[in-house]
C-alpha cells in the first residue's frame, strides 16, 4: 500500500509569447513554483491549440499580439473547444479594446507585463480554481470606462432581467466562460445560452464584450 504524499498537485500550463526572448525566460522562471508544470512554450495561436489537443492543459498565460493566430481569437476558440483550459493574459497592452475583448472571449485573468512573477504564479492558481483575476491597472481602467458612460442606458439595467439572468450577466463581467458558469451555477450549458441569449436581447447588448462593460457599468462585476 503506497504512503499518502504532501506533494502539490502540479498545474499544466502553456507560455505563449511570440517573442522568444520573452517566452523561454518566463516558462524557466515559472517552472521554479513546485505547482507549476510549463508542457509548452508557443510562439503563436496555432501553437497553442496543437499543445491543448495534445495532451492535459490547465492554464494558458496569453499574449495578444501573435502572429498567425494572435491572443484574442486563440481564447476565443479555446474557450468554444477547449473549456476546462482557462486563459490568462499577460499583455503590455491595457487600452479599453483590448481588455474587454479578451474578456469577452473568455479570459480569466487579465495582467500587464508590469507583474512580477508572485503576481503571475497567483493569477494562474487562482484561474485553474475558476476565480478570475485583474491588475490593478486593468481594473482601474475598467472602472474609469464604466464611471465614463453615465447614462441610463449603460448603467441601468432592464427591469424584467431574471435573478438568473443578472447572475450570468455577473459571471460573464467576471471573465467566465460559458461551462464555467454553468458549473457554478448548476446548470447545463445549453441553459446557460438561452439565459444569454434572453438577456442580450432584453439589454440590447451586442456581442460578449459588451455584455463586460454592461456588467461593470451596472455594479454587477
Amino acid at each position: 500500500m503506497s504512503e499518502p504524499t504532501d506533494e502539490p498537485q502540479q498545474l499544466k500550463v502553456i507560455v505563449a509569447d511570440d517573442q522568444a526572448a520573452v517566452r523561454e525566460p518566463l516558462a524557466a522562471v515559472l517552472g521554479m513554483s513546485e505547482d507549476i508544470d510549463v508542457v509548452a512554450a508557443a510562439a503563436d495561436g496555432t501553437e497553442v491549440l496543437a499543445a491543448v489537443a495534445a495532451a492535459p492543459v490547465d492554464v494558458v498565460l496569453m499574449d495578444l499580439r501573435m502572429p498567425v493566430l494572435d491572443g484574442i481569437e486563440t481564447t476565443r476558440r479555446l474557450s468554444e473547444e477547449h473549456p476546462e483550459v482557462a486563459v490568462v493574459v499577460l499583455t503590455t497592452f491595457a487600452d479599453d479594446d483590448s481588455i474587454l475583448a479578451a474578456l469577452g472571449a473568455g479570459a480569466r485573468g487579465y495582467l500587464t507585463k508590469n507583474a512580477g512573477r508572485q503576481d503571475i504564479v497567483r493569477a494562474i492558481r487562482a484561474a485553474a480554481a475558476g476565480q478570475s483575476v485583474l491588475d490593478r491597472e486593468v481594473q482601474d481602467r475598467l472602472l474609469a470606462t464604466a464611471r465614463a458612460r453615465p447614462s441610463a442606458t449603460d448603467r441601468a439595467l432592464p427591469p424584467d432581467l431574471t435573478p438568473r439572468e443578472r447572475e450570468v450577466l455577473t459571471l460573464i463581467g467576471r471573465g467566465l466562460p460559458n461551462r464555467a458558469i454553468a458549473e457554478k451555477l448548476f446548470i447545463s450549458e445549453a441553459t446557460v445560452k438561452t439565459h444569454i441569449n434572453n438577456l442580450f436581447a432584453k439589454a440590447a447588448i451586442r456581442d460578449r464584450p459588451d455584455a463586460v462593460r454592461r456588467a461593470i457599468a451596472a455594479g454587477l462585476a
